[in-house]
């Protein structure tokens, strides 16, 4: 796992209510309580083909999958790169990460995850974003 993403994502989930990093099968992840929030990993496009085509030559394929409200999903995933929606889950997203990620924007699907996967008490602790007029 590249060390400047992890370096990114960490303080990002860190600061999330009671939420804790730990290894996973592959890669690491951000839970709260026993639920995965944020999981960020380099697939085998051999075994996960699914990602071939954001795979470079140069480049080792970072890929980070979290939870978005299910009327989100389409929204988010019909422009295609960075988003896909992940082969599993009936609401999980996958970003490819690099160089182009929107860090803004993925602080706030970070913490949109947190809130689809925490108990409530634990949502209302987190601040909101303010308010576009």
């Amino acid at each position: 796992m590249p060390p400047e993403i992890l370096n990114r994502l960490r303080p990002i989930c860190r600061q999330l209510p009671e939420s804790y990093e730990e290894p996973a099968w592959i890669g690491v992840r951000w839970r709260i309580r026993t639920r995965t929030f944020a999981h960020v990993y380099t697939p085998d496009v051999e075994r996960s083909p699914l990602y071939a085509p954001y795979a470079a030559a140069d480049q080792e394929l970072v890929v980070m999958t979290f939870r978005v409200p299910v009327d989100d999903l389409l929204g988010l995933t019909a422009g295609g790169f960075p988003f896909l929606r992940a082969g599993w889950g009936h609401n999980v997203v996958a970003a490819v990460l690099g160089d182009h990620t929107d860090w803004t924007e993925l602080t706030e699907l970070i913490t949109d995850s947190y809130r689809e996967m925490a108990p409530k008490f634990l949502t209302a602790r987190v601040a909101l974003p303010p308010a576009i007029s």
